[in-house]
């Protein structure tokens, strides 16, 4: 997975308060409840997924002539964000080297359309929903993207957790996307994109949010790279710890600053006894670190850090200041096979477990009470919650398994959960850091 950038050109122009409140009059209200009433007027499932596939591309969902919804401003939004090198709505199309036509959430209504039968009316009626709410979580990646245009970057960011929270309370379909807007940066950048200095400018723009927003950024940015970068090195690299660095080039610098700064909280929670605090950080740090420790504590760094050292040597410093307290931590999160693990969890592209997710809930008719940020973290712990992550990661293996990828001109499945292999895994990385320099 790659955090892509943002435009380097002003975007002040772009009505930032006019997109959140057309958003937050479509999530907060019953606007939803008659899109979904309006298209499943049709006779079938699949007209009914047409028409709302329609209203998406449209960006505009009408009853009898009358206005539900009116995204004037997305197209505006997406144009200034693709001129500097990003495509929130659109992905990649690995074979045409093209990025697709139909944004996202069409793509998946589309599958919806050919594939998906539901049992009766109700399920039907939950499946539409779940489509809508896609939609619209889309809308909400690309505004997290703007932040940074007028006013407060950081009330910005809140205005859009806030608009996720009504995208994900009762007045929706029940699934659930992200925990907050800075989950939906992860999920809205985690495409392929062409133009890699892009990084670069989304990175010195983070470093303009607060610390809380870093920080939540940072966790949630540490355990999913772990974990993708993981499934990289042990599939799509074949173990090549080279080929992984030359392939996930801009991952690096963002992975340093990420660690670093859980590094610096984790310091600071020890000093206070925070230890839930400790081992909420210490996870996502030992996610973070598991698919190349040597990159950011080794002594010879690789080329993708080593413009950024200050970072990196800070790093290492807390890093070896801190190193019993963390080895104690780390110890906390050594799997259980009978329990969910996110060291048991490693994937291909974050923003397609989440379609993996949606694709699901709406085969079902029943929406998964779990974000994407549920499935890199064991915590907290319950006996719920544990059952929910482990069914999520064994249902979305499942179809991974069924429609492999083509890695390396053989099949395999984009997303593996195996807990034995997770276990290993754990304990290599920790006798690596007892011993590393």
């Amino acid at each position: 997975m790659t955090i892509r950038g943002l435009p380097s050109g002003p975007a002040r122009a772009l009505p930032f308060a006019e997109g959140c409140a057309s958003i937050e009059d479509a999530l907060s209200g019953d606007v939803r409840r008659r899109i979904v009433d309006e298209v499943s007027k049709a006779k079938t499932f699949d007209r009914a997924v047409r028409h709302l596939r329609d209203g998406m591309r449209a960006h505009c969902f009408e009853s009898g002539g009358a206005p539900l919804f009116s995204g004037r401003w997305v197209k505006a939004f997406d144009q200034v964000t693709r001129r500097g090198g990003f495509h929130a709505l659109h992905d990649w199309d690995g074979k045409a080297d093209r990025f697709n036509d139909d944004i996202i959430a069409v793509e998946v209504a589309n599958f919806a359309e050919r594939m998906i039968r539901p049992a009766d009316n109700a399920r039907a009626r939950v499946a539409i929903a779940i489509l809508l709410d896609y939609y619209f979580v889309h809308l909400l990646g690309l505004m997290a993207l703007r932040v940074w245009d007028e006013g407060d970057p950081n009330a910005n960011l809140d205005a859009v957790t806030r608009l996720l929270g009504h995208l994900q309370g009762p007045q929706g379909s029940g699934q659930r996307f992200a925990r907050d807007a800075c989950g939906l940066i992860i999920i809205a950048t985690s495409h392929f994109e062409p133009d890699i200095t892009a990084y670069d400018r989304l990175l010195a723009r983070v470093r303009l949010l607060n610390p809380e927003h870093r920080l939540n950024l940072a966790i949630a940015h540490a355990a999913i790279l772990g974990c993708h970068l993981r499934f990289g090195l042990e599939v799509t690299c074949a173990g090549s710890v080279r080929a992984l660095r030359d392939d996930n080039v801009p991952d690096y610098p963002w992975l340093c600053e990420a660690v670093a700064m859980l590094l610096e909280a984790h310091a600071a929670a020890t000093a206070r006894g925070d230890r839930a605090e400790r081992g909420r950080l210490s996870e996502a740090i030992l996610l973070g670190l598991l698919p190349d420790p040597e990159a950011l504590l080794g002594a010879d760094p690789p080329e993708s850090l080593r413009t950024g050292d200050s970072q990196r040597t800070r790093l290492r410093d807390l890093f070896a200041a801190h190193r019993a307290e963390l080895l104690e931590d780390f110890e906390e999160h050594r799997p259980d096979p009978a329990a969910y693990s996110p060291f048991s969890f490693t994937f291909n592209f974050p923003h397609n477990l989440v379609k993996g997710i949606v694709v699901d809930a709406a085969f079902r008719g029943a929406p998964w009470p779990l974000a994407l940020d549920d499935l890199v973290t064991a915590l907290p712990r319950s006996p719920g919650l544990d059952l929910g992550r482990r069914s999520l990661a064994t249902t979305l293996m499942g179809y991974a398994l069924a429609s492999p990828d083509t890695i390396r001109g053989r099949p395999h499945p984009a997303i593996v959960c195996d807990p034995a292999t997770g276990l290993r895994a754990f304990e290599a990385i920790v006798r690596r850091l007892a011993a590393i320099a």
